[in-house]
C-alpha cells in the first residue's frame, strides 16, 4: 500500500472580524489568480475526531430526524470517518494575497482545523443540476444561501 503524505497548507480562523483561512507562507504564491472566483472549495481535515475510535466509526444511528435507523458513515456528513477529511464549499469575501488570508462567509469547521488544499469552485465542475436525494432529507434547502437562513437544529437527533 502506497503512504500518503498531506501537510497542511493553513488553518482555519474564526473570531469576532468574521472566518478566515490563514495559508502558510511558503503557499501564499499558490493564492496567485484565485480572485474573482466567488467561492472554493476548502478541503480541511477534522482535527478534533482524528483517533483511533472516531476514525473506527461505520454506522450511526440515526442522526437526522426521519433517516433510517441505521446510516453508514459514508451516507452522513459525520467528522467520525476512517480518513477524518471534510470539503466546505466557501463564498469568498475577501483575499490578502500578500498576508496569504482568505476571508470566507462560513465553514463548518473548528478553530483552528488544518487546512489540507483550496481549490476555485466552478460550476462545469462542481454543480449538478439535477441532483437526487433521499426522501427524508428532500425538504433540506437547494443551496448554501438558503442553508443559512434554515433551521438546522430540528434536523438532527443529537
Amino acid at each position: 500500500m502506497s503512504k500518503f503524505m498531506v501537510h497542511p497548507i493553513g488553518k482555519v480562523h474564526s473570531n469576532e472580524n468574521g472566518t478566515f483561512i490563514k495559508v502558510e507562507e511558503k503557499y501564499i504564491p499558490a493564492l496567485q489568480a484565485l480572485e474573482g472566483f466567488s467561492h472554493i472549495n476548502v478541503i480541511w481535515w477534522f482535527s478534533d475526531f482524528d483517533d483511533e475510535q472516531s476514525r473506527s466509526v461505520l454506522q450511526t444511528e440515526q442522526p437526522y430526524k426521519g433517516a433510517p435507523d441505521v446510516m453508514g458513515i459514508f451516507a452522513t456528513r459525520s467528522p467520525m470517518r476512517p480518513n477524518p477529511i471534510a470539503l466546505t464549499t466557501s463564498e469568498v469575501i475577501h483575499i490578502d494575497n500578500e498576508k496569504g488570508i482568505i476571508q470566507i462567509a462560513f465553514i463548518d469547521s473548528n478553530d483552528n482545523s488544518p487546512v489540507l488544499d483550496i481549490k476555485p469552485y466552478t460550476p462545469s465542475l462542481d454543480r449538478v443540476e439535477k441532483s437526487g436525494v433521499p426522501t427524508w432529507c428532500s425538504h433540506w434547502p437547494k443551496s448554501t444561501e438558503e442553508a443559512a437562513s434554515f433551521a438546522w437544529e430540528k434536523e438532527f437527533n443529537f
